[in-house]
């Protein structure tokens, strides 16, 4: 199952889902932003990987306006080089309108992960020869006020389905692209990681977040992502 497939089976198993109070939209760019991530895929995703980046799901400013694992947009636009149209989101919230590549604010987790990427590897190509970036989750979750709820903070009942068929596709997602390595953005990436992919033949590991929620990453992420890598053997 390539890489479409398995992003056709986890968007319909996505939709059977149903979510309520306090979450009052929900966003998944797969559907309204899908030509942007098959450009994605089929540019950068075409061969097996050595790592996988794993992050948690979209943030507003940037997966949820390019349909690209933390796409910041002016570095999905000028470096990565993908733009393509992005539709509305049904129930668009008033808050968290979706511009798409039209939109003018900045994610700064994505500048700072796609901005180590560039500085580090200079081209797209050299990353992903032995890269691939991915959210475990690809829906964003919004309560009224326009605040995020992340995925591990939903209700029991509407969270366990969503978690298996998040697992199942990161499982197949493994399988097609076969790295040594599958790294979590983070502590809820890296634990989801864990639970999903225990009986195949790949390291789990977790890196820092560059949220700026994380007083870590303020401090310089591209400098202690570069460490944190390093502390595991993987050679950049």
């Amino acid at each position: 199952m390539n890489l479409t497939k398995i992003t056709d089976a986890l968007v319909a198993d996505l939709g059977q889902l149903t979510f309520g109070p306090p979450v009052t939209h929900v966003y998944n760019p797969l559907e309204y932003a899908r030509p942007a991530y098959d450009h994605y895929l089929a540019r950068y995703a075409g061969t097996t990987k050595e790592i996988i980046l794993l992050g948690m799901n979209p943030g507003p400013w940037g997966m949820a306006q390019t349909g690209v694992p933390f796409g910041e947009i002016d570095m999905v636009k000028t470096w990565l080089g993908i733009q393509a149209k992005v539709s509305r989101p049904d129930g668009e919230h008033p808050k968290r309108p979706v511009m798409g590549f039209d939109c003018t604010r900045s994610e700064v987790s994505g500048k700072r992960l796609w901005g180590w990427v560039q500085e580090t590897f200079e081209t797209p190509d050299r990353f992903f020869r032995r890269y691939f970036v991915a959210n475990y989750c690809p829906l964003m979750f919004m309560e009224e006020s326009g605040r995020n709820r992340t995925p591990n903070n939903l209700r029991a009942a509407e969270r366990k389905p969503l978690l298996a068929a998040c697992d199942r596709a990161l499982v197949r997602t493994v399988r097609q692209l076969s790295p040594q390595y599958v790294i979590g953005v983070g502590r809820f990436a890296a634990d989801r990681a864990r639970t999903a992919l225990g009986g195949l033949d790949v390291k789990i590991a977790r890196i820092s977040h560059p949220s700026p929620a994380n007083p870590k990453a303020n401090r310089g992420w591209a400098r202690l992502i570069r460490t944190e890598l390093s502390d595991m053997g993987i050679r950049l």
